[in-house]
Parts: structure tokens; sequence; C-alpha cells
């Protein structure tokens, strides 16, 4: 029963809006039946090296008032089974006892080294000068970035090196399992694996992967680009890639890195190169933040800037998050609330949307809570994103004790204010 009308909504309004969402839901079954069959996963690879040369990996290490964090990271990577490696960490001005954490590591692995940032310059972003400085102190031909916060099971990098191998890429990416414990990072960070699961178009980098070289070399540079995407938390690229893309000197002011260097690998998929995204569960783990403020300031400098200079998909993403995941439990809770019986159409449509998230909580991970609690999780994400977009529009967005401000005039450029 559909009760009385629900936010002014006619009944013919209804019908069409149900409608609507069944295409809609449908839409989302297909992608997320597709992404979990066709999202690759690390386990798949196992290791094997006989008679191959192991190049040197270098392993690089951002580290900004990490005191909780860095010990567990570095000696993570110091226990990797890949026996050709260095390990570079750079304290970068860190005002906490980082630096001396990473002092005590070196004593028991000569393959540690501790690097001292430089002074930010004008136009550069925290992390990605912390990045470029490392880049330039590594001596390895593959570069492996990776957060203070995630440590790693012993085979995971050289699980890395040999799906990178295998599969030709210039630049793979781990996705890791993220360690949640309180209620906002199961709420918000949960919401991730589905996101990845079902906004990345697995299925067709599956299928481009397969095309004949020719045809992919006919695939416009504009088209690949938005194909392109990665994680920061674990990156790995060969050094011959990375200075082909500009390295991170070429997103030098881009708040969101990560997505940005995919995408410079991508747009030039038309010029052989390809990147991989990867399920690195259960090989290396992350946990992002640690409580309501650093969910909230974290995604806030994220989510805006992900979508460059493109604040119309920026709107409408969120317009279509609203109609297509929480409008149906709105409408479900108002019918009963106003005549006492529940929209049976926009229930079934909950239903839906709960099996989805259930189905990728099984296969990518995340919080049964996320779950339960679907549509307060998704409208705080939504908040934070809209808290993103009203911060890079109209004031500034901070991060690890810096400001930044979105120059609309430029796009991806954000120059920091410190």
């Amino acid at each position: 029963m559909h009760g009385s009308v629900t936010f002014a909504l006619g009944m013919s309004e209804l019908v069409m809006y149900h409608t609507f969402e069944v295409i809609a839901l449908a839409l989302l079954t297909g992608r997320t039946v597709s992404g979990l069959l066709c999202q690759p996963r690390l386990r798949r690879w196992v290791p094997r090296y006989e008679g191959t040369a192991r190049p040197l990996i270098s392993i690089l290490v951002p580290a900004r008032n990490e005191e909780e964090n860095i010990a567990r990271c570095v000696a993570s990577l110091s226990q990797q089974d890949y026996p050709h490696l260095e390990i570079i960490v750079l304290d970068d001005h860190s005002t906490d006892a980082t630096a001396s954490l990473v002092r005590s590591l070196q004593l028991t692995d000569s393959r540690i080294t501790l690097l001292s940032g430089k002074p930010l310059p004008e136009g550069w972003v925290g992390k990605n000068w912390a990045c470029h400085q490392l880049s330039m102190a590594a001596t390895g031909a593959w570069f492996l970035f990776t957060d203070a916060d995630t440590w790693h099971e012993p085979s995971h990098v050289s699980r890395l090196l040999h799906a990178a191998l295998m599969r030709n890429a210039d630049l793979i990416s781990s996705w890791p399992e993220q360690v949640m414990e309180t209620w906002a990072e199961k709420a918000v960070v949960s919401l991730l694996p589905f996101i990845g699961t079902v906004g990345y178009p697995h299925a067709l980098l599956s299928a481009i992967e397969r095309l004949p070289i020719p045809i992919k070399e006919r695939i416009p540079s504009w088209m690949s680009r938005f194909l392109g995407a990665a994680n920061g938390q674990v990156l790995m690229l060969s050094r011959t890639a990375y200075q082909r893309i500009g390295g991170h000197e070429a997103v030098r002011n881009h708040l969101v890195e990560d997505i940005a260097l995919g995408r410079a690998v991508a747009e030039r998929l038309c010029e052989g190169m390809w990147w991989m995204n990867v399920d690195g569960r259960p090989f290396v783990h992350c946990r992002m933040y640690r409580d309501f403020r650093g969910v909230w300031e974290g995604f806030s400098k994220n989510i805006r800037a992900a979508f460059e200079n493109h604040a119309i998909a920026f709107v409408v993403a969120g317009i279509v998050q609203i109609l297509v995941l929480l409008l149906p439990f709105i409408l479900a809770g108002t019918s009963l609330l106003r005549a006492g019986e529940v929209d049976t159409d926009a229930l079934g449509e909950c239903a839906w949307i709960l099996l989805l998230r259930g189905a990728v909580t099984l296969g990518s991970g995340g919080s049964w809570l996320s779950v339960a609690l679907h549509p307060f999780a998704w409208a705080l994400a939504l908040l934070i994103g809209l808290n993103s977009g009203l911060r890079s529009t109209f004031g500034r967005v901070s991060w690890k004790g810096r400001e930044y401000r979105h120059d609309p005039s430029a796009g991806t450029k954000e120059t920091p204010r410190n």
C-alpha cells in the first residue's frame, strides 16, 4: 500500500519514481555482480621468480605525526619475504616521536633509511611534496608508495610485483582491508568497498585488457582517463612509468594524488600503458581514521577534489545517490508515519539495496553495522560530501595541520596555505 501522498507526490509521480528506482537498482545489481566477479584479487598471484631477475623495489613511506602507526608499518615492511628492497621513510616535519621510532627500527634493519623533509614549497600539497622527495632518493626499478597507517603481511610486496609483471601493468594499486573500530569508521569507511566494487568499471577494464593492441591504441586519451584510479594507501609504479607521467611533480597541487596518478597512466592507454586496482585483502591492512573528526576531515578533503574541475558531475552524483540509495527509505518511513501503512514498493527497494550492500560486504569487506544503518551511514557520507564541496568552493580544506584552498580557475589545483 502506498498510503497517503508522500512528500507531496501523487500516485502517478510515485509510480514514475518506483519505475525509475527498479531500473536503477537493476543496473546497480549488474554492476555489483560484475564488480565482484571481475575485480582482480591479489590472492590469485602466487609469486614465482625462479630463473627471473628480481628488480630492486623502493618502498617509500611519507610520515607526518604518525607515532601511533609508523612502527607497525615499517616493521611489517621489514619482514617482507621479497629480498631485494629498500625502505625509505620521510619525516615530514613531525612534532611527535615519528622520527625516533624509525631510528630505533634502523638498528634492526640496515635497509631502512630516514629522511628529513624539506620545507613545503609554494604550490605543493604536503603529501605530494613528501612523495616527490622520496622518489628522488629512491634507487629501485619499482617505487612502492604506502601510507604510514598501513601494515603488510610478509608476501604482500612480492605478490604485487608478480601481479604487475604478469599483467604488464605500469601501475598497480592494492586496496587494503579497512580496519574499523569506532562507529564513525564502521558507518562511513565501510562505504568504500561498495563504491569501489559498484562504481569502478572492473568488467569494462577486463574487456579492454583483452583487446588487441591496435584497438587499444585507438581509444582516445580523454576517454580512457576517466577509467583511471588508484589508492594512495598502496600504490606501486615502475620507475620508467613514474618518470613518464611526470611523477608527483605533475600532480603537485592535487589533493587526491592517487586518483590523479591513476588517471595520468590511464590517459596513456593509447601509448601502451596499463594499470591495475586489486583487492589486497588479506595481505595488507589499513586504519584510515580513528574517530569521527578524522572521518569528517579526511573525506572532506578528498571527495570534492576527486571530481577535479567537474562541479556538475559532483552535484549530479550526489543527487543520484539520494534518489537511488536514500529516497526509498524516506518513502517507506514517511508512509508508515503518515498513513500507518508502509509503501510496499519502497520497502521492497529498501530490501534490494540492503541485499546489494550485504553482498559487497561478504565479497569485498566492510562492516555489517554500516549495512544495518545504511540510510544513516549514506546520509552522513553525503553530508561530508556537501561539506567537502562547500569548503572547496568557499573556504579551505585542512589536513595534517595544513590548509589548502581550491582554485576553481585551475580545475584540479589546490594552493597550500601554511
